[in-house]
C-alpha cells in the first residue's frame, strides 16, 4: 500500500472522482497550471484538462456561488477557498444559497458541492492565515462539516464529501499537510512517510460523513479533538501518563454523539480541545452535547482548551496554539474528583 501526504492523499481522492464521474469539476484560485499554493491540486490540470480543472478569479463570492448553480444543474463541484480565512465574502452563497437549496425548493434541487479550504495555524501565518472558522458553518443548518487529520481519513472522507448529495465544507488543517504535528514548534519536523495512517489505498473508497475514530483506547478521561489537535491531544497523554481516550470527531455535522457517549460514560471525564477562538467555539457545543447525554455519568466538570479570544498573533504565535503543557493541566484538572 503507498504511503502519501495529506496533500497526495486529498489530490488522489480528487484524481478518483475527476476520473469516475464527468460531473466532477475542481477549480479555484491557482488550482489548475500552478496546481494551488499548497499543490493540493498539482498535475489534475494536464490530465483531467482545462475544462474540469481550472483556476478562476480572486473572488470567492464568484467561486462559490459558480459553484452553487453548477450544483443544482447536477454538476459536482468541487472549489477550493486558498485559505479558510478568505471565505468570508463567500459565506453568504454557503449558508443563503448551498445550505438551504434542499429545503426551500422542497427537494426539488439538491446542492452537491464541496468548498475545500486550509484551516489553523503553527505555520506562522498570523492573523489572515491562520482562523478556523469551523463553528461559523456547523451553526448553519443543511451544511455539513469535515476535518480530516490524517492522509487515510482526507482521502476517504473527501470522496465521501464530493459523493453526497449535500453542501460539504471541507476543512484541512494545513500543519497536517507533510506530516502529524505534535506541538513543539522547537521540535524536529516529522513526516507522514513511518506514520501508519500514512498508508493510502489506491483507487476508490470512502469513510462515511459523521462516524468518530478512536485514536486511543482509555479509561480515565476522555478527548474530544479534530485536526491538528488529535496529535496534540496523543503528546499530552504520552507527557503525563493519564490513561485518556482520544476521540478524533473527524466530522463536526454530522456529529457521532453516540461514540462520545459510550466513551463518556465509560470514563466520567472530558476534555474538549480545538484551536479556534474559545468563546462560541464548537468546544462549547460539544461541551452542551456530553452534558445533556452524559450528566449522570460525570465524576468532574468538563475542561476547555482552545485558543484565545485575540486575532491570531504572528509574533507569540506559541503563546495561542494550545500545546500539550495546556492540555495536560485540563487533563489533571478532570481528574480531580
Amino acid at each position: 500500500m503507498p504511503r502519501m501526504t495529506m496533500i497526495e492523499a486529498l489530490r488522489d481522492a480528487m484524481d478518483v472522482k475527476l476520473s469516475q464521474d464527468p460531473k466532477v469539476l475542481v477549480f479555484g484560485e491557482d488550482v489548475g497550471y500552478f496546481g494551488g499554493v499548497f499543490r493540493c491540486t498539482a498535475g489534475l490540470q494536464a490530465k483531467h484538462g482545462e475544462n474540469r480543472v481550472f483556476d478562476t478569479p480572486i473572488n470567492e463570492s464568484a467561486i462559490v456561488g459558480m459553484a452553487v448553480g453548477m450544483a443544482a444543474q447536477g454538476m459536482r463541484p468541487c472549489a477550493e477557498v486558498q485559505f479558510a480565512d478568505y471565505v468570508y465574502p463567500a459565506y453568504d452563497q454557503i449558508t443563503q444559497e448551498a445550505a438551504r437549496l434542499r429545503h426551500r425548493s422542497n427537494e426539488m434541487f439538491t446542492c452537491p458541492l464541496v468548498v475545500r479550504m486550509p484551516t489553523g495555524g503553527g505555520i506562522f501565518g498570523g492573523q489572515t492565515h491562520s482562523q478556523s472558522p469551523e463553528a461559523l458553518f456547523t451553526h448553519v443548518a443543511g451544511l455539513k462539516v469535515v476535518i480530516p487529520s490524517t492522509p487515510y481519513d482526507a482521502k476517504g472522507l473527501l470522496i465521501a464529501a464530493i459523493e453526497d448529495p449535500d453542501p460539504v465544507i471541507f476543512l484541512e488543517p494545513k500543519r497536517l499537510y507533510n506530516g502529524p504535528f505534535y506541538g513543539d514548534h522547537s521540535g524536529k519536523s516529522v513526516g507522514w512517510a513511518k506514520h501508519p495512517a500514512g498508508e493510502v489505498p489506491e483507487g476508490h473508497y470512502s469513510i462515511e460523513l459523521g462516524k468518530a475514530d478512536i485514536r486511543r483506547a482509555g479509561s480515565d478521561v476522555t478527548i474530544l479533538a479534530y485536526g491538528t489537535m488529535v496529535y496534540v491531544a496523543e503528546a499530552a497523554v504520552e507527557k503525563s501518563g493519564i490513561d485518556a481516550e482520544i476521540i478524533d470527531l473527524r466530522s463536526l455535522l454530522p456529529l457521532d454523539l453516540e461514540t462520545i457517549k459510550a466513551s463518556v460514560e465509560k470514563t466520567g471525564r472530558c476534555v474538549v480541545i480545538h484551536e479556534a477562538t474559545r468563546t462560541s467555539g464548537f468546544g462549547g457545543e460539544l461541551i452542551a452535547e456530553v452534558q445533556e447525554a452524559c450528566f449522570w455519568h460525570l465524576k468532574s466538570p468538563l475542561q476547555r482548551v482552545t485558543g484565545w479570544d485575540a486575532p491570531y498573533p504572528h509574533a507569540t504565535e506559541w503563546d495561542y496554539f494550545p500545546g500539550p503543557d495546556r492540555v495536560i493541566r485540563a487533563l489533571q484538572k478532570a481528574m480531580e474528583d
